[in-house]
């Protein structure tokens, strides 16, 4: 087993049991694969994992075939030190998992980091009904909370910082309280994570020594500034069943991003979740799970 800075719990490691590695271009990447009925991708944010999605996992287990992978440098995952991390690889690596799989139509639900990669995936699915190339279809796709429009994400502090020539300094002293701290601001005030999630947090950011690399992965804000047409046209041209799903108290996607997805997006479907921060599938499971069952089928 891979070496890991922070020891891991027993949830964890039940997880991390319960899933498999698959391998491409060089690097293994960790994978849950659950479960009966419509496959069902989950694709994870940023700083974590596909522990992301536990509370509404048992939740949705009845009703879809569940596929959730760490991203590359996240979670359980390889995380390189010398590696892009580029958004179009995400979604390379993403559809290269459902090809091993056998699965060529899958129901997509995706949260912040996991929402770009799902624009990337959509976008390839519009080029591909248009070109009549064969490939992975998107069923239905299930937004979260997440950065969608560039102009409307409000990074938090430590994410400009991160990005920021002071990174390597900045990484040897953040520690387990100054992540408790950050994730703390952006869940809704009733809704906290525990001391023991904020511990499962931080132990699957330091496996494989994935602090080092927290900076490294950011660099998908910038894309997102970059690819902006690209990806907010895979939402407005969307050809296939599209749905928001959102804690209107996230500070960094919420309300305002809402406002803006509704200027934009044709005849938006949204769950509007009050009192709820930027991790509905956490802090909402079973609001959560009602509104992805009612609609990816």
């Amino acid at each position: 087993m891979p070496a890991q800075a922070t020891p891991i719990d027993p949830q964890l490691q039940e997880w991390l049991a319960a899933g498999r590695y698959f391998e491409h271009a060089g690097h293994r990447s960790f994978y849950r694969d659950d479960g009966d009925g419509p496959p069902l991708l989950c694709l994870h944010g940023y700083p974590t994992a596909s522990w992301d999605w536990h509370r509404v996992w048992p939740l949705l287990h009845g009703h879809y075939r569940l596929v959730a992978p760490d991203l590359l440098g996240f979670g359980f995952s390889d995380k390189p030190r010398d590696h892009a991390y580029s958004i179009a690889d995400q979604a390379t690596r993403v559809e290269r998992l459902l090809v091993k799989l056998g699965l060529h139509e899958v129901h997509l639900l995706a949260h912040d980091y996991g929402d770009t990669v799902a624009q990337e995936l959509m976008t390839r699915h519009q080029t591909r009904l248009q070109s009549g190339e064969a490939g992975v279809r998107l069923l239905t796709v299930t937004l979260l909370n997440g950065g969608l429009f560039p102009e409307t994400h409000r990074a938090r502090p430590i994410q400009t910082l991160l990005r920021s020539p002071l990174a390597p300094v900045l990484l040897r002293l953040f520690n387990a309280r100054a992540l408790g701290r950050n994730m703390r601001a952006i869940f809704g005030a009733d809704t906290p994570p525990d001391a023991a999630e904020l511990a499962r947090f931080w132990a699957l950011i330091n496996y494989n020594g994935g602090r080092a690399i927290m900076g490294r992965l950011l660099h998908y804000i910038g894309e997102r500034r970059r690819s902006r047409e690209r990806w907010v046209g895979a939402l407005v041209d969307a050809p296939m069943p599209l749905r928001l799903v959102a804690g209107m108290d996230d500070p960094v996607s919420g309300a305002h991003m809402v406002e803006r997805y509704r200027q934009l997006v044709p005849q938006p479907d949204v769950v509007e979740l009050p009192g709820i921060g930027h991790y509905p599938q956490w802090e909402a499971a079973e609001r959560v799970a009602v509104a992805v069952i009612g609609f990816a089928r």
